[in-house]
């Protein structure tokens, strides 16, 4: 994404000094130019990752209730060359470690817990991420019956409006969500919109790399940020057109 827009302003650059527009080709390529060191160095993705992930740097204490689910969002698979078999994607370990660590607490409690693994194939593997995810989980040692899994949903929209209705149907009363800090604001907003008020748990958190020169994981980092205000303000705009229909009564948390 930040790559394409550099490419755009430096080839708009070209084009005016094509047509004898120096000065305007001039401030499109130091425009390009900044926005490289910008980024590279660390400045920019800093500053939109703070927004992000502010609200999550300090993970909560919970009120477990009688019935407990920790909704873990899938982030993705890969597939193991030498095997051909399908592991948990780079950010899903962090999402799985900090889920059984919840359910560990949740069941110490006293109350009952469950894990709910929410994605479907969106990579085409031929298997969902919530069955590779469970796999996962039961090799960590949890039990079969603590897992349950949503793998139809190929989107976080989706994410949130299949797992509601699991939701919905276990008769949740304290929900917890679990996600990468980048992803938590825009999967709550989801959440939120059908009726479910959940405790958001960051399974990871991202810091961009200060430096004097450039850096690749700057790079990376700014277009996953930027990734996720884009798709918080497609939601907005489409609420605000009334694309969306309002959402239901709430489900409780706790």
């Amino acid at each position: 994404m930040i790559l394409s827009l550099l490419i755009i302003l430096a080839l708009l650059g070209a084009a005016c000094m094509a047509r004898c527009r120096k000065r305007m080709g001039q401030m499109l390529y130091a425009l390009a130019l900044g926005l490289f060191f910008a980024v590279g160095c660390g400045v920019v993705p800093a500053w939109l990752l703070q927004d992000l992930q502010s609200a999550y740097e300090v993970k909560p204490s919970h009120a477990w209730g009688q019935r407990n689910a920790i909704v873990v969002l899938g982030g993705g698979m890969e597939r193991v060359a030498a095997t051909g078999g399908l592991e948990p994607g780079l950010f899903s370990y962090a999402r799985l470690v900090e889920a059984a660590a919840l359910q560990r607490e949740c069941v110490r409690s006293g109350g009952q817990c469950k894990i709910l693994l929410s994605g479907g194939d969106a990579q085409r593997t031929g298997s969902s991420e919530a069955m590779v995810y469970r796999q996962a989980l039961l090799a960590l040692g949890l039990a079969g019956d603590d897992v349950l899994i949503e793998p139809i949903s190929m989107s976080t929209w989706q994410h949130a409006r299949y797992a509601s209705d699991v939701l919905q149907h276990f008769c949740a009363d304290h929900v917890v969500l679990v996600s990468s800090g980048v992803h938590l604001r825009r999967s709550q907003l989801y959440f939120a919109h059908f009726g479910i008020e959940a405790t958001q748990v960051r399974a990871d958190y991202l810091c961009a790399q200060k430096s004097l020169l450039p850096r690749p994981h700057n790079f990376v980092l700014a277009d996953a940020a930027l990734h996720e205000y884009l798709e918080i303000a497609r939601y907005r705009i489409y609420i605000a057109l009334g694309e969306r229909a309002p959402p239901p009564a709430r489900l409780a948390a706790g």
